[in-house]
């Protein structure tokens, strides 16, 4: 059976997730920050979480051979900054958006959650590459987070 990948991506977006900043502080590169939903809980004990990144993304070896990172949720009044680091060339973290989190890794301000990693595990998953952090610290607020569902951000209602 052939599966159509228009198709299929559409009844992806079937499913809401949230939004995330993965952000580093490359060497060279200096800070970055680019957009995901692909987040998700791996573990308790250790504390592991993932997400995974196109093979084709511009900062695929930054990303898949970085040592630290962090993941920034997003809060329902963020989603402008979700669609700047979505862009390709566009991952470049402002200053204005950021302060440094414990390894160095740009830690977005205001954000729901921010999870400091170290790099644990990286698989290939077809078309893109599965990274898995190890959690080192994490902090937390409340309020309404960013939802991305069927194409489009949502407000929870």
């Amino acid at each position: 059976m052939t599966i159509d990948t228009g198709d299929f991506r559409q009844a992806l977006g079937q499913f809401a997730t949230g939004v995330c900043l993965v952000t580093l502080n490359d060497p060279d590169l200096g800070p970055l920050a680019t957009t995901v939903n692909s987040f998700s809980s791996v573990s308790l004990d250790p504390p592991l979480v993932l997400w995974s990144i196109q093979n084709s993304s511009d900062h695929l070896a930054v990303y898949t051979e970085c040592p630290h990172f962090g993941i920034s949720v997003l809060s329902s009044d963020q989603g402008a900054l979700s669609g700047q680091y979505a862009q390709r060339g566009g991952h470049r973290a402002q200053a204005a958006h950021f302060t440094t989190g414990s390894q160095g890794e740009p830690k977005l301000i205001d954000a729901l959650a921010h999870f400091t990693c170290a790099a644990y595990a990286v698989h290939p998953g077809g078309d893109h590459q599965i990274i898995v952090g190890e959690v080192l610290q994490f902090e937390s607020r409340e309020a309404d987070p960013l939802i991305y569902y069927s194409g489009g951000y949502r407000a929870l209602s």
